[in-house]
């Protein structure tokens, strides 16, 4: 008796859990409501077989439980059983995959009015290009990829010249107008996935795979990796943010075309120099670096990443944190570079300045160091060399002191908290995978020694 009112307990749960369950499908935003019919139709019928096998169950060990004065019937076959069984099988079987078929059907079949995009996924980043005024994308090719060229876009190709390059992980599409959407990885597989759009497809190396959808309402909407892409796939985050059309237009406008990006012109690392000479005094005329004044070593550290940090000080996103108080101090000397010229400049500079070794300042243990740094190396390389194409800076020759700053900062949220922070978000969740202070001094003893 206990089996049978544990079944029926069981499926009473079940119904009582679904129906009364807060946790449900977000509210659609596409035209995939057939997705949700789909599934639906599924739930019920898989539903429907779970509470009719259970209570049968239940029924047949309460009804023909153990009774000294009965025998049991032995029947090893009963062709009409067998018929029937097989003959509601195949129907709910039937039942579940024909509207999946017919959804694909339209899933795959895409309307000749959509729009064009690329989605462009990347350990752990999304990228996105659209077209420009000729309603075309250009060509691209994994070979042409190198720092100043991100995309891999053929320099050869006029119609890529006006294609607009998202290098960030927001991406903003009208309301009301369907969308082809292209994936293409630079690496490893990924997985482009949309929950409220009800839209999923894998981005496979080597090829380029579709989706497509009509956005139906406007509002900000989480892109995730639903693929095992590596150590950090938790933190590769993106969003698609749906405008009205005047609002897509506007922010269309601002952004940054192949064209735009050829015509940027190196840094001038004489002109550089003369920026220099306010850095210098607190990181030191080569850059090295001084404890006193809480100023890193610079040299050594690559163009881009500096660029991007007095860009975050230039706008807000590090420095603004109450508690930063170097952050504090380095946001009114960002802006006194005056455009991107001025930091193209000092970049270009700094780089031509050498990396001096750093004084060790923490007592901690190098090889269990080697153990934490395993997830770091995924990103900043085995040597701690940094990788371009992951955006991680290097972090050999830099100091101890000042890295395990930053780590504090991460971890309390000083700083990658802002929502512009793409890269600063992803290291708060490596950060806070360290356990205690003495994780940190080993891990930092451990970078010493690269």
């Amino acid at each position: 008796m206990v089996i049978v009112v544990v079944l029926v307990l069981l499926v009473i749960g079940s119904l009582l859990f679904h129906w009364l369950s807060p946790w449900w499908f977000t509210p659609i935003a596409s035209n995939w409501g057939t997705i949700d019919t789909t599934i639906d139709i599924t739930l019920y019928i898989t539903g429907f077989v779970f509470v009719a096998v259970n209570l049968f169950l239940a029924y047949a060990i309460y009804r023909f439980r153990h009774d000294p004065s009965r025998r049991a019937h032995y029947e090893p076959e009963n062709k009409k059983l067998e018929t029937w069984l097989t003959a509601i099988t195949a129907v709910g079987v039937a039942a579940m995959l024909a509207p999946g078929l017919i959804v694909w059907a339209d899933f795959v079949d895409v309307p000749e009015d959509a729009d064009e995009i690329e989605v462009v996924g990347a350990q752990w980043q999304w990228n996105f290009r659209l077209p420009g005024a000729d309603g075309k994308l250009g060509e691209v090719d994994a070979r042409y990829i190198a720092p100043d060229n991100p995309f891999g876009m053929n320099a050869n190709d006029p119609a890529g010249n006006d294609d607009v390059l998202v290098s960030s992980n927001e991406l903003h599409l009208p309301i009301d107008r369907p969308v082809k959407v292209l994936l293409r990885s630079k690496d490893v597989l990924h997985d482009f996935a949309v929950p409220q759009f009800r839209v999923k497809m894998d981005l496979v190396p080597g090829m380029v795979t579709y989706v497509w959808f009509t956005p139906t309402r406007t509002g900000k909407f989480d892109i995730l990796c639903m693929e095992l892409c590596g150590i950090a796939h938790y933190a590769m985050r993106g969003y698609v943010v749906v405008d009205t059309a005047e609002d897509f237009d506007s922010w269309l406008a601002e952004q940054t075309t192949w064209s735009d990006m050829q015509a940027i012109p190196a840094g001038n690392a004489i002109a550089g120099k003369d920026s220099f000479a306010v850095c210098a005094s607190c990181h030191g005329q080569q850059g090295e670096g001084n404890v006193a004044m809480n100023a890193p070593s610079l040299a050594g550290l690559p163009d881009w990443y500096i660029a991007r940090q007095l860009d975050h000080y230039k706008r807000g996103i590090r420095g603004a944190h109450q508690d930063d108080v170097y952050g504090k101090q380095m946001a009114p000397m960002a802006n006194m570079l005056a455009d991107a010229t001025a930091v193209r400049n000092i970049t270009a500079y700094i780089t031509t300045l050498e990396a001096s070794v750093p004084t060790s300042t923490l007592d901690g243990d190098p090889s269990r160091g080697a153990s934490h740094y395993n997830s770091c190396g995924a990103c900043h390389g085995a040597q701690a060399q940094g990788n371009y194409a992951l955006q991680a800076p290097r972090l050999a020759g830099q100091e101890d002191w000042y890295l395990k700053r930053q780590l504090h900062n991460f971890r309390l949220g000083i700083r990658g908290a802002h929502k512009e922070d793409t890269y600063g978000h992803q290291m708060v969740l490596m950060a806070r995978s360290l356990q205690d202070d003495q994780s940190i001094n080993d891990l930092l003893a451990y970078l010493n020694t690269l």
